[in-house]
Protein backbone atom coordinates (compact mmCIF):
# COMPACT_ATOMS: atom_id res chain seq x y z
CA UNK A 1 0.00 0.00 0.00
CA UNK A 2 1.48 3.50 -1.32
CA UNK A 3 0.43 6.08 1.48
CA UNK A 4 -0.23 9.58 -0.49
CA UNK A 5 -0.46 13.04 1.28
CA UNK A 6 -2.35 14.95 -1.06
CA UNK A 7 -2.32 17.79 0.78
CA UNK A 8 1.04 19.68 1.14
CA UNK A 9 2.95 22.99 0.33
CA UNK A 10 6.18 24.09 -0.65
CA UNK A 11 7.43 27.78 -1.38
CA UNK A 12 9.80 28.01 -4.21
CA UNK A 13 12.45 30.23 -3.22
CA UNK A 14 12.50 34.28 -5.39
CA UNK A 15 8.75 34.81 -4.97
CA UNK A 16 8.65 37.49 -2.57
CA UNK A 17 8.53 35.39 0.48
CA UNK A 18 11.69 35.24 2.57
CA UNK A 19 12.15 31.94 4.72
CA UNK A 20 14.07 32.04 7.66
CA UNK A 21 14.59 29.73 11.06
CA UNK A 22 15.37 31.44 14.28
CA UNK A 23 15.55 30.09 18.04
CA UNK A 24 11.39 30.30 18.29
CA UNK A 25 11.12 28.10 14.79
CA UNK A 26 10.49 29.18 11.45
CA UNK A 27 9.12 32.83 10.04
CA UNK A 28 8.21 33.17 6.53
CA UNK A 29 7.38 36.78 5.70
CA UNK A 30 5.48 38.42 2.79
CA UNK A 31 4.44 42.36 2.30
CA UNK A 32 6.01 43.11 5.52
CA UNK A 33 3.87 40.51 7.11
CA UNK A 34 5.53 37.42 9.65
CA UNK A 35 3.81 34.44 9.81
CA UNK A 36 5.26 31.86 12.68
CA UNK A 37 2.32 28.68 11.67
CA UNK A 38 4.41 26.86 9.11
CA UNK A 39 6.34 24.36 11.84
CA UNK A 40 7.97 22.10 9.69
CA UNK A 41 10.42 22.78 6.91
CA UNK A 42 8.55 24.66 3.60
CA UNK A 43 11.69 25.23 0.88
CA UNK A 44 13.96 22.50 0.79
CA UNK A 45 12.86 19.40 -0.33
CA UNK A 46 15.39 16.47 0.96
CA UNK A 47 14.16 17.95 4.09
CA UNK A 48 10.32 18.02 3.73
CA UNK A 49 11.20 14.13 2.07
CA UNK A 50 12.67 13.58 5.57
CA UNK A 51 9.94 14.95 7.19
CA UNK A 52 7.39 12.67 5.02
CA UNK A 53 9.52 9.66 6.46
CA UNK A 54 8.63 10.86 10.17
CA UNK A 55 5.22 10.76 8.94
CA UNK A 56 5.00 7.67 7.32
CA UNK A 57 3.82 9.27 4.17
CA UNK A 58 5.17 7.25 0.81
CA UNK A 59 4.51 10.27 -1.40
CA UNK A 60 3.51 13.79 -1.49
CA UNK A 61 1.71 15.63 -3.42
CA UNK A 62 3.44 18.94 -3.29
CA UNK A 63 1.31 22.44 -4.21
CA UNK A 64 1.80 26.36 -3.63
CA UNK A 65 1.53 28.29 -0.27
CA UNK A 66 -1.54 29.70 -1.26
CA UNK A 67 -0.64 33.16 -0.70
CA UNK A 68 2.10 32.36 -3.65
CA UNK A 69 -0.88 31.40 -5.82
CA UNK A 70 -0.69 33.33 -9.09
CA UNK A 71 2.46 34.27 -8.78
CA UNK A 72 4.86 34.39 -11.82
CA UNK A 73 3.15 30.65 -12.59
CA UNK A 74 5.43 30.09 -15.45
CA UNK A 75 8.34 30.29 -13.01
CA UNK A 76 6.99 28.48 -10.16
CA UNK A 77 5.57 26.03 -12.51
CA UNK A 78 9.33 25.22 -13.69
CA UNK A 79 10.55 24.88 -10.05
CA UNK A 80 7.33 22.72 -8.85
CA UNK A 81 8.35 20.40 -11.70
CA UNK A 82 11.01 20.08 -11.21
CA UNK A 83 10.63 19.02 -7.83
CA UNK A 84 8.72 15.65 -8.96
CA UNK A 85 9.71 12.28 -9.01
CA UNK A 86 9.48 8.88 -7.73
CA UNK A 87 8.33 10.12 -3.93
CA UNK A 88 6.75 13.25 -5.39
CA UNK A 89 4.02 14.82 -7.59
CA UNK A 90 3.20 18.45 -7.61
CA UNK A 91 0.86 20.69 -8.54
CA UNK A 92 0.80 24.20 -9.93
CA UNK A 93 -0.72 27.15 -10.60
CA UNK A 94 -1.93 28.99 -13.48
CA UNK A 95 -3.82 32.45 -14.11
CA UNK A 96 -8.14 30.93 -14.06
CA UNK A 97 -8.66 34.06 -16.81
CA UNK A 98 -5.88 32.54 -18.83
CA UNK A 99 -7.25 28.36 -19.32
CA UNK A 100 -4.53 28.24 -22.45
CA UNK A 101 -1.83 27.97 -19.05
CA UNK A 102 -3.80 25.39 -17.97
CA UNK A 103 -3.59 23.29 -21.28
CA UNK A 104 0.14 23.85 -21.63
CA UNK A 105 0.60 22.74 -18.11
CA UNK A 106 -1.30 19.08 -18.39
CA UNK A 107 -0.20 19.23 -21.85
CA UNK A 108 3.85 19.01 -20.52
CA UNK A 109 2.73 16.25 -17.91
CA UNK A 110 5.47 16.79 -15.51
CA UNK A 111 2.51 18.31 -13.00
CA UNK A 112 -0.75 16.70 -12.17
CA UNK A 113 -3.57 19.98 -11.94
CA UNK A 114 -3.34 22.65 -10.57
CA UNK A 115 -4.10 24.33 -7.23
CA UNK A 116 -7.05 27.20 -6.73
CA UNK A 117 -7.68 29.94 -4.32
CA UNK A 118 -11.46 29.91 -2.90
CA UNK A 119 -12.03 33.30 -3.99
CA UNK A 120 -10.43 35.43 -6.64
CA UNK A 121 -10.54 39.71 -6.00
CA UNK A 122 -14.13 38.79 -4.26
CA UNK A 123 -15.51 36.33 -6.93
CA UNK A 124 -16.19 33.03 -5.34
CA UNK A 125 -15.39 30.10 -7.91
CA UNK A 126 -18.77 29.51 -9.84
CA UNK A 127 -18.59 32.92 -11.20
CA UNK A 128 -18.85 33.14 -15.32
CA UNK A 129 -15.82 34.09 -15.27
CA UNK A 130 -14.44 30.63 -14.73
CA UNK A 131 -16.72 29.42 -17.12
CA UNK A 132 -13.71 28.41 -19.93
CA UNK A 133 -11.05 27.72 -16.70
CA UNK A 134 -13.50 24.54 -15.67
CA UNK A 135 -14.58 23.64 -18.77
CA UNK A 136 -10.54 23.17 -20.31
CA UNK A 137 -10.09 21.37 -16.41
CA UNK A 138 -12.89 18.80 -17.61
CA UNK A 139 -10.91 18.22 -20.80
CA UNK A 140 -7.80 17.80 -19.56
CA UNK A 141 -8.73 15.76 -16.58
CA UNK A 142 -6.77 18.04 -14.63
CA UNK A 143 -6.55 17.51 -11.02
CA UNK A 144 -7.54 20.89 -9.17
CA UNK A 145 -7.22 21.43 -5.49
CA UNK A 146 -9.08 23.82 -3.89
CA UNK A 147 -7.98 25.77 -0.48
CA UNK A 148 -8.86 28.85 0.94
CA UNK A 149 -7.02 32.15 0.51
CA UNK A 150 -6.55 32.24 4.37
CA UNK A 151 -7.79 35.90 4.89
CA UNK A 152 -11.05 35.77 2.56
CA UNK A 153 -13.09 37.98 4.43
CA UNK A 154 -12.94 41.41 6.41
CA UNK A 155 -14.57 40.32 9.23
CA UNK A 156 -13.85 41.88 12.66
CA UNK A 157 -14.48 38.88 14.57
CA UNK A 158 -12.13 36.64 12.75
CA UNK A 159 -9.25 38.35 14.34
CA UNK A 160 -9.98 37.19 17.74
CA UNK A 161 -9.28 33.85 19.07
CA UNK A 162 -7.12 32.35 15.91
CA UNK A 163 -10.83 31.95 14.32
CA UNK A 164 -9.13 33.55 10.65
CA UNK A 165 -7.61 29.67 10.20
CA UNK A 166 -10.34 27.82 12.32
CA UNK A 167 -13.59 29.05 11.33
CA UNK A 168 -12.58 31.62 8.30
CA UNK A 169 -11.09 28.99 6.31
CA UNK A 170 -13.31 25.94 5.86
CA UNK A 171 -15.90 28.88 5.86
CA UNK A 172 -14.50 30.21 2.44
CA UNK A 173 -14.15 26.54 1.39
CA UNK A 174 -17.96 26.12 2.26
CA UNK A 175 -18.51 29.17 0.48
CA UNK A 176 -17.26 27.86 -2.52
CA UNK A 177 -18.19 24.68 -2.85
CA UNK A 178 -22.15 26.21 -2.42
CA UNK A 179 -20.99 28.55 -5.17
CA UNK A 180 -19.69 25.69 -7.63
CA UNK A 181 -22.86 23.74 -7.08
CA UNK A 182 -25.49 25.96 -7.09
CA UNK A 183 -24.04 27.65 -10.55
CA UNK A 184 -23.97 24.10 -11.59
CA UNK A 185 -20.54 23.87 -12.74
CA UNK A 186 -20.54 20.26 -11.52
CA UNK A 187 -23.38 19.45 -13.09
CA UNK A 188 -22.48 20.65 -16.49
CA UNK A 189 -19.18 18.98 -15.95
CA UNK A 190 -19.49 15.88 -14.39
CA UNK A 191 -15.74 14.90 -15.21
CA UNK A 192 -14.30 17.80 -12.98
CA UNK A 193 -11.78 16.25 -10.65
CA UNK A 194 -11.93 18.95 -7.66
CA UNK A 195 -10.60 18.41 -4.29
CA UNK A 196 -11.41 20.55 -1.40
CA UNK A 197 -9.41 21.19 1.36
CA UNK A 198 -10.10 20.32 5.16
CA UNK A 199 -12.81 18.13 4.39
CA UNK A 200 -14.55 20.63 2.37
CA UNK A 201 -15.09 22.77 5.33
CA UNK A 202 -18.59 22.75 6.24
CA UNK A 203 -20.67 21.56 2.76
CA UNK A 204 -21.82 18.51 3.86
CA UNK A 205 -23.42 20.12 7.16
CA UNK A 206 -25.33 22.83 4.88
CA UNK A 207 -26.05 20.18 2.05
CA UNK A 208 -30.07 20.09 3.58
CA UNK A 209 -30.33 23.53 3.13
CA UNK A 210 -28.95 23.67 -0.30
CA UNK A 211 -31.24 21.08 -0.80
CA UNK A 212 -34.47 22.36 0.30
CA UNK A 213 -33.99 25.66 -0.90
CA UNK A 214 -33.77 23.83 -4.51
CA UNK A 215 -37.28 22.63 -4.37
CA UNK A 216 -38.68 26.12 -3.71
CA UNK A 217 -36.59 29.16 -4.39
CA UNK A 218 -36.24 30.67 -8.53
CA UNK A 219 -32.56 32.26 -7.26
CA UNK A 220 -31.60 28.56 -5.96
CA UNK A 221 -32.92 26.65 -9.20
CA UNK A 222 -32.05 29.07 -12.09
CA UNK A 223 -28.79 27.49 -13.08
CA UNK A 224 -29.00 24.07 -11.26
CA UNK A 225 -30.92 21.04 -12.69
CA UNK A 226 -30.11 18.10 -10.66
CA UNK A 227 -30.32 18.05 -6.88
CA UNK A 228 -27.43 19.76 -5.04
CA UNK A 229 -26.99 16.74 -3.11
CA UNK A 230 -25.79 14.89 -6.39
CA UNK A 231 -23.41 17.66 -7.35
CA UNK A 232 -21.91 17.77 -3.78
CA UNK A 233 -21.29 13.87 -4.19
CA UNK A 234 -19.00 14.96 -6.99
CA UNK A 235 -16.44 16.64 -5.22
CA UNK A 236 -13.10 14.95 -3.88
CA UNK A 237 -13.06 15.83 0.39
CA UNK A 238 -9.19 15.13 1.78
CA UNK A 239 -8.64 14.16 5.67
CA UNK A 240 -7.98 17.02 7.14
CA UNK A 241 -11.07 16.97 9.51
CA UNK A 242 -9.72 16.85 13.29
CA UNK A 243 -12.86 14.82 14.38
CA UNK A 244 -13.42 10.88 13.88
CA UNK A 245 -16.68 11.68 13.65
CA UNK A 246 -16.73 14.24 11.09
CA UNK A 247 -13.91 12.33 9.03
CA UNK A 248 -15.86 8.94 9.31
CA UNK A 249 -19.04 11.27 8.38
CA UNK A 250 -17.36 12.84 5.31
CA UNK A 251 -16.35 8.87 4.23
CA UNK A 252 -19.83 7.53 4.42
CA UNK A 253 -21.37 10.27 2.17
CA UNK A 254 -18.74 10.93 -0.08
CA UNK A 255 -17.62 7.15 -0.07
CA UNK A 256 -13.95 5.94 0.14
CA UNK A 257 -13.36 6.28 -3.41
CA UNK A 258 -14.14 10.12 -2.96
CA UNK A 259 -12.09 10.77 0.09
CA UNK A 260 -8.11 11.37 0.07
CA UNK A 261 -5.35 11.69 2.60
CA UNK A 262 -3.67 14.87 3.74
CA UNK A 263 -1.93 16.25 5.94
CA UNK A 264 -1.82 20.27 5.11
CA UNK A 265 1.84 19.98 5.40
CA UNK A 266 3.95 21.95 7.00
CA UNK A 267 1.56 24.10 9.41
CA UNK A 268 0.14 23.88 12.65
CA UNK A 269 -3.24 23.42 11.88
CA UNK A 270 -2.14 20.11 9.94
CA UNK A 271 -2.05 16.73 10.98
CA UNK A 272 1.33 15.16 11.65
CA UNK A 273 0.84 11.48 11.37
CA UNK A 274 -1.88 11.93 8.71
CA UNK A 275 -2.87 8.27 8.15
CA UNK A 276 -3.48 7.38 11.72
CA UNK A 277 -6.57 9.09 11.93
CA UNK A 278 -7.74 7.34 8.80
CA UNK A 279 -6.49 4.28 10.47
CA UNK A 280 -8.31 4.59 13.60
CA UNK A 281 -11.75 4.21 11.67
CA UNK A 282 -11.28 0.74 11.08
CA UNK A 283 -12.53 0.84 7.57
CA UNK A 284 -12.66 -1.91 5.09
CA UNK A 285 -9.74 -2.78 3.90
CA UNK A 286 -10.29 -1.97 0.11
CA UNK A 287 -11.28 1.46 1.48
CA UNK A 288 -8.55 2.09 3.87
CA UNK A 289 -6.41 1.64 0.65
CA UNK A 290 -8.32 3.85 -1.83
CA UNK A 291 -8.16 6.99 1.25
CA UNK A 292 -4.20 6.31 2.04
CA UNK A 293 -3.40 6.50 -1.20
CA UNK A 294 -5.31 4.13 -4.06
CA UNK A 295 -7.24 7.83 -4.82
CA UNK A 296 -4.59 10.09 -5.00
CA UNK A 297 -2.47 7.78 -7.34
CA UNK A 298 -6.34 7.45 -9.60
CA UNK A 299 -6.71 11.15 -9.48
CA UNK A 300 -2.32 11.70 -10.48
CA UNK A 301 -3.07 9.42 -12.93
CA UNK A 302 -0.46 6.75 -11.10
CA UNK A 303 -1.98 3.54 -10.74
CA UNK A 304 -0.86 1.85 -13.48
CA UNK A 305 -4.53 2.10 -15.37
CA UNK A 306 -4.39 2.54 -19.00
Amino acid sequence: MTVVDAHAHVIVPGLGADVRWDDRGQVVELGGKAIRAAVREFVELEKILEEQDRAGVDKVVLCPWVNLVGRETARQNEALAAMVGARVAALGTVDLSRPDELVELMRDGRLSGVEVTASVDGDYLGHDRFADFWRVAEETRAFVFVHPTTRGFGIRALDDYYLWNTAGNPLETTITAAHLVMAGVLERHPGLRILLAHAGGAILALRGRLAHSHTFQPDARSRLTESPVDSIGRFYLDTVAHDETLLRAAIDFAGADHVLLGSDYPFDMGLERPAEPVRALGLDPADEELVLGGNALRLLNQDGAA
